[in-house]
């Protein structure tokens, strides 16, 4: 079915995604090598978080993503064309939240920042994945499924970071996709914050972009890879989200936005309420994506050796009737349409649902004229 691959391809995020097929990880592995050089050759500026993390500036001209074949005479966008008609439209929401920041790095004009990863981390890293699909794998989500023509989706997404095992080989998912394509040749654009640490060595929330050509059989993970063209200078793909929420206490957001390009048909990522710009993925990346998606999900998801036998948290670990403050929720989700319009998505053609009802739930549906909205998660009885 294509809801299950599409809902594969998603689950399979940050480093797993790469674990679907063979050849992927090996392709990824010489391109890693390749944008390493290029790190090393090209760094203007080195920078060293207060939670340890090492981004490395690089001139933006020269980043991984012009590495890519398809990209040899592309041609730098620093910004779209168009945003999406509606976007400043503000929403109305009864509780008071804040928001959530991805890593912020101070690079220098015409420099962006990316995450430093040692060639030690990047054997123990592949060692992982090696191990891990060599085993059979248990995945469980909670969310929404929609099918119809997108050219673009957002949500405001509550950020809690689940507790997890320092030896976990499990990864925890919060995010949304969007697809395009058949069976096994799925174009697929992902943008989450994940816990996974038995891939990434640590239980922290950590902001990810992951891409897929589904017809050429390519993958990538930020900017592992050649692919997405970076604009901020100051956000840092895989890097820590904070603050992140409390049960039954503050609560924080973040704001995710998707949207395709009208003119160069390139899609664009930005975040948080004034829509910052990250950076965009060329539309010739994509064999299907470039036209427009076919697919979406917003939710979570849960992947890994134990993740329905020992049923990992996904969200807040609270089951979605607990409510706000106790449950996480998605709000503001919305659609662009084909005159590049943000509208709310048609009802009738929503799934709502997890993989198991016993473990994990989604309630508090409402579709009004700022999107759709919910609550989701579990498993609190398990924790």
């Amino acid at each position: 079915m294509k809801e299950n691959q599409a809902i594969r391809v998603a689950l399979l995020m940050s480093y797993l995604f790469l674990v679907t097929r063979g050849k992927d990880a090996r392709t990824i592995n010489q391109w890693e090598n390749t944008s390493q050089i290029i790190i090393g050759r090209q760094v203007n500026k080195t920078i060293t978080m207060e939670d340890g993390d090492v981004y490395d500036c690089i001139d933006a001209n020269h980043q991984p993503a012009f590495n890519h074949p398809l990209l040899k005479d592309h041609k730098f966008q620093m910004k779209p064309s168009s945003f999406p008609i509606g976007l400043n439209t503000k929403s109305s929401f009864l509780h008071v939240v804040s928001e959530a920041h991805l890593s912020t790095i101070d690079c220098p004009t015409g420099m962006i920042p990316i995450l430093r990863t040692s060639k030690l981390d990047q054997v123990a890293l592949h060692n992982n994945i090696d191990q891990m699909s060599t085993k059979d794998m248990q995945q469980e989500e909670a969310g929404i499924k929609y099918f119809d023509n997108l050219y673009g989706v957002r949500a405001t997404i509550n950020v809690y970071e689940p507790k997890v095992n320092k030896d976990s080989k499990d990864l925890r998912q919060t995010g949304i996709q969007i697809d395009n394509g058949p069976k096994d040749q799925i174009d697929s654009i992902v943008f989450c914050y994940s816990v996974a640490p038995g891939l990434g060595g640590d239980r922290f929330d950590r902001f990810h972009i992951v891409w897929n050509d589904g017809v050429r059989n390519m993958s990538c993970v930020d900017l592992n890879c050649p692919g997405f063209v970076q604009v901020s200078r100051t956000i840092g793909l895989g890097g820590r989200v904070q603050l992140v929420s409390v049960y039954n206490g503050p609560q924080y957001v973040i704001n995710i936005l998707v949207f395709k390009d009208p003119k160069t048909n390139n899609w664009w990522l930005a975040y948080g309420e004034e829509n910052t710009l990250i950076g965009y993925w060329p539309s010739s990346l994509f064999p299907r994506l470039k036209d427009k998606g076919d697919f979406s999900f917003w939710g979570g998801y849960v992947y890994g050796p134990t993740a329905s036998s020992d049923s990992p948290q996904i969200g807040s670990g609270h089951f979605a009737s607990e409510g706000y403050g106790k449950a996480a929720f998605m709000r503001n989700i919305q659609i662009v349409d084909n005159n590049n319009k943000l509208v709310t998505p048609n009802k009738y053609k929503v799934l709502i649902g997890t993989s198991d009802l016993t473990k994990y739930t989604v309630d508090g549906y409402e579709v009004d004229k700022n999107g759709m909205h919910m609550y989701y998660g579990g498993p609190c009885n398990l924790i």
